[in-house]
């Protein structure tokens, strides 16, 4: 696994994994994640695509931003816009999962400029920002100290982690602690990872993703939705009114009621994306020529 890059944006430092030659795609993870929730799919898009990996400011993430810089909701989608400018990427497909998912959406909506096509996998939509299992999470954003007391519990009880209010319901087996523990450290240890990830907590609302949804059935280009069959967090209704208002939406379902499907369904979620990904820019293609990936 080739090593972190660091970009210094204008708010503030971004670490990336970088890898494959190609058509560029980049990946958004949620809340309490980082690169590592992708790292499966690697393998196989990375023989035909550039896959560029950050690590968002959500909580799991080693370098805190400046202290100055806007981690809203909106601000985060900014910042993910303004990534794809400084690397000058063009033609982008732009994944996200959780409430990545989110984040992506808005980016479509509001930032689509250089944005190819999108694939949403398992992740907050419309009413449903953050799922209701989650939503005191919107408390650490509020309340001085708790990101640091939850956090320094999930550190020191393991057992809790596997509540469903926390990493219990993620996957459909347990995550491993060492990823938990690793993704959990930014949080226990850095007061600028914590202020972070309560500006963006603290600016959580369905308006964002009610607006970025309308605003995406203006979207016309190419929409994959890989979604989980039982998800209790996200529903499958949120994917099917997705079909349903998006002028060029494909869905696919796939068994499981995780949402964390790049780690326990990467070789069919690196599948539907590969083909995904040729199919539309064949698409796109003039009548006559090839497109090598």
């Amino acid at each position: 696994m080739s090593s972190l890059k660091t970009i210094h944006l204008r708010q503030g430092p971004l670490q990336y994994l970088d890898q494959g030659r190609g058509q560029p795609m980049v990946f958004v993870h949620g809340l309490m994640a980082d690169h590592q929730l992708w790292v499966p799919l690697l393998p196989e898009l990375g023989q035909g695509a550039r896959c560029i990996v950050p690590n968002w400011p959500l909580g799991a993430h080693a370098m805190a931003m400046k202290p100055d810089a806007d981690l809203s909701v909106p601000g985060v989608a900014r910042l993910i816009a303004d990534f794809i400018e400084a690397l000058d990427l063009r033609d982008v497909t732009l994944v996200g999962n959780d409430s990545g998912g989110a984040l992506v959406q808005m980016v479509c909506a509001r930032h689509p400029e250089r944005i190819g096509r999108a694939v949403l996998t398992t992740c907050d939509a419309y009413d449903v920002f953050p799922p209701p299992a989650f939503a005191t999470l919107k408390w650490w954003g509020h309340v001085p100290g708790l990101a640091w007391v939850s956090a320094q519990l999930l550190h020191h009880v393991p057992l809790l982690r596997r509540l469903p209010i926390a990493f219990g319901d993620l996957t459909e087996a347990p995550l491993a602690d060492d990823l938990i523990e690793h993704w959990l450290k930014p949080l226990r240890t850095d007061a600028g990872v914590r202020r972070d990830v309560r500006q963006f907590l603290r600016s959580v609302s369905t308006r964002f993703t009610q607006e970025s949804g309308f605003a995406m059935q203006g979207f016309n280009r190419p929409v994959l939705l890989l979604w989980s069959t039982r998800c209790q967090h996200f529903p499958k209704r949120l994917a099917e009114r997705f079909q349903r208002e998006l002028p060029n939406a494909k869905l696919q379902w796939i068994d499981s009621s995780g949402v964390f499907l790049s780690l326990e369904h990467a070789g069919q979620v690196a599948d539907n994306i590969r083909r995904f990904q040729l199919e539309s820019v064949l698409k796109e293609q003039p009548q006559g020529k090839s497109c090598a990936m």
